[in-house]
Parts: C-alpha cells; sequence; structure tokens
C-alpha cells in the first residue's frame, strides 16, 4: 500500500497519524518483515522470539487503526464496505486547492486535472487493494470483515445521518468506477454539488473558542428537519423571508434580517426552516452567541473566500443597558476598514423590534 500512497500528489498531503498513512507505513513494515525473515532463512539463522515480538507488535498496530476505522464508521453510519466508506470519506473532507476550487463549480479544463487523475488512478488502486498477503503474514481476518461489514441499526440522533447517506452513495459509485476518469468524475461532480470538507458535508454549525487554534467550527448534528411548510400562518412573512434569502443564494442583493416577535411564534424554526430549504443552493449557517460577537471578524474571515452563502444565526437577541456587545456587530453590519463579504448576512430573532434597552428620563427644573 505504501508504494501506492507514496504516489498521491494533491491528496498526498495526509498527517503520518492518519489511518491511510498509518496502514502504508504498517504494510511496508511487514513488508521488511518477511524479507528479513527469508534473508535469516537462507542464512539458516532464526530467532523465534523476535519474530513473534515484531508480529505482534505490527498487529497492535493494524488493530489500532482498525478500531479508529469503526468509530468513523459509527459516528457516520458507514456500513457494507467500511475501508471504501473510509477512503470516500477522506476525498470528501479533504480541503486543497484542487477540491476547493471544483466546490460549487465543478472540475474546468486545466493541467491541474491531468495531477487529480493521477490521484484518483491511486486511489482507485486503494479501493481495489487486496489485503490478504497482510492477513495471512499476521493471522487476522481484519480487512475481510471491514470489507463484508453490517453495522447495528443505530437511532438517527446516534449519527451523522446528512454524512452518512453522502458516502454511502458516493462510495457506491466509486466502487464501480472502471478507471481514473470515472473516478474523476464522480469526486468532481460531488464537488460541484456539495462542496468539500466540513462546509460541503454539514448545513450548521456553532463556534467554539480554543486557546490553541483559536475559534473552531464544529458541525450541528441532525438538525431539525423543519420546512416553512410546517409552519402554519404567517405567509407574508414567509414569502418575503424565502425571496430574500433566494436572492441571497442567487448572487443578488439581499437584507440582513430581524425576525421579532412573541416566544413560540416560530421565528426559530423559520430559519432553519430556510437553510433546509437552500441547503443544495450552498446555504450555510453558523450560530453565535451573544458572549461571541467579539469573534465575529475571525469567523468572516474564515469564510469569505468559500463558494457558499452563510447565514450567521444570532437567536433571542437583545441588550440589556450594561452589555457592549452590541458594539461588535454593529462594527460586521456597518463596516469598517474592512467590507462584509457578499457571501454573509446576518439573520437573527428577538422578542424586541428594539435589541437594545431605551430609556426615558424627565428633567425637573
Amino acid at each position: 500500500m505504501d508504494h501506492i500512497v507514496s504516489k498521491l500528489i494533491i491528496y498526498g498531503d495526509l498527517p503520518k497519524d492518519s489511518i491511510l498513512m498509518e496502514l502504508a507505513d504498517i504494510c511496508k513494515q511487514t513488508r521488511e518483515k518477511i524479507q528479513i525473515k527469508d534473508e535469516r532463512e537462507k542464512a539458516k539463522t532464526n530467532d523465534e522470539r523476535e519474530k513473534a515480538k515484531t508480529k505482534d507488535e505490527l498487529l497492535t498496530r493494524i488493530y489500532h487503526q482498525v478500531k479508529r476505522i469503526l468509530i468513523v464508521g459509527t459516528d457516520y453510519g458507514f456500513d457494507k464496505n467500511l475501508w471504501h466508506n473510509y477512503l470516500t470519506f477522506l476525498l470528501m473532507t479533504d480541503e486543497n486547492p484542487f477540491s476547493i476550487t471544483c466546490e460549487k463549480i465543478g472540475a474546468n479544463d486545466g493541467s491541474v486535472n491531468l495531477f487529480a487523475k493521477n490521484d484518483f488512478k491511486a486511489f482507485k488502486a486503494l479501493f481495489d487493494y487486496d489485503f490478504t498477503w497482510i492477513e495471512e503474514e499476521l493471522g487476522t481476518n481484519c480487512f475481510s470483515i471491514l470489507s463484508n461489514y453490517k453495522s447495528i441499526g443505530k437511532p438517527e440522533l446516534m449519527y451523522n445521518k446528512n454524512v452518512s447517506e453522502k458516502v454511502l452513495a458516493l462510495s457506491e459509485k466509486l466502487e464501480q468506477a472502471k478507471d481514473e476518469n470515472e473516478f474523476f468524475n464522480s469526486v468532481t461532480n460531488f464537488y460541484r454539488d456539495y462542496g468539500v470538507g466540513m462546509f460541503g458535508l454539514n448545513k450548521a454549525f456553532r463556534i467554539q473558542s480554543s486557546d490553541d487554534h483559536g475559534v473552531v467550527l464544529h458541525p450541528i448534528n441532525n438538525m431539525d428537519q423543519v420546512m416553512l411548510d410546517d409552519l402554519i400562518g404567517y405567509e407574508i412573512q414567509k414569502k418575503k423571508l424565502v425571496d430574500n434569502t433566494k436572492a441571497f443564494v442567487e448572487g443578488r442583493k439581499a437584507n440582513n434580517v430581524l425576525l421579532y416577535g412573541d416566544s413560540g411564534t416560530g421565528k426559530s424554526t423559520s430559519i432553519k426552516a430556510i437553510v433546509n430549504q437552500f441547503y443544495p443552493q450552498g446555504l450555510r449557517m453558523i450560530e453565535i452567541y451573544k458572549h461571541q460577537f467579539k469573534d465575529l471578524s475571525t469567523i468572516i474571515a474564515q469564510i469569505k473566500n468559500r463558494n457558499y452563502k452563510f447565514i450567521i444565526y444570532m437567536d433571542d437577541l437583545s441588550f440589556e443597558e450594561f452589555e457592549i456587545e452590541y458594539k461588535f456587530l454593529k462594527a460586521v453590519i456597518e463596516g469598517g476598514v474592512e467590507t462584509k463579504p457578499e457571501n454573509v448576512l446576518i439573520y437573527a430573532t428577538s422578542n424586541r423590534r428594539h435589541l437594545i434597552k431605551e430609556t426615558w428620563g424627565i428633567e425637573m427644573m
């Protein structure tokens, strides 16, 4: 396997501790072990304890990677051929210059396609890789089990069904690909239709501050599948919301939105429904809370150059007199030195029409 992975160009910049790179190194170490064993047999010298030690270490490493594949498979509902599912998931989530260029646009003519097809030829070989030799050498059948896997049925809330369906569908297409050209078409068509990485696979995100990585976006799994038709009434308001969002995803002028009204009138439900409706057109949502407004500029910097439209969603928004977080929001809306990118809008809900509480006083003469 290592000789296949070494041919990767665009997709070859994987961490050394990734599953694929670890398995490639294990294959290399096992092949070297076989070579040493053959040399010892020729020299009529043999150390059984050393052989057993090396075999046990390689087997432990393999089982560790198998466990990692099982964990990913559980999180995303993989089934049937977990090895193929893992490789497909890798292609879907690898954000590199080629995949990002193809997202929401697809493949265009260019020399980079030759490098991409080189990589897809390697991935085709990985799809067809025969693990029999290493199973026989180390005395295991773990890859045979992974290749004919039957997953345990799980409630939808226990895994990311939205991602699972995409992985399984693309995995089946890639299994049927005859060569790197069909592989290329299937993968780039996926990038065109859905995108790449976490933005391509997920509808909504929340943010988390990290000392090591700054602001990190985390997918919101299994968002409510509600649609606007499920919300009774408010036809005029729903139409305005749809028209504004449609203009936004089509690249036309659109406005930031404030939905205000009493609790329980469907404000938050409307935002979720809008995201569900326009997700296929590249709409994504980032939920942010008031105490995180200081990170707004950092978030926008991360998403401004991606081929998606982003709604920054603020639920139950209001400010008391002593709160100053509104200044960060005001700076983004009104624009400072750097203007708000065209692929970002702010949608907020509130029980108040006026977000900042106003007080009136009478001066006595």
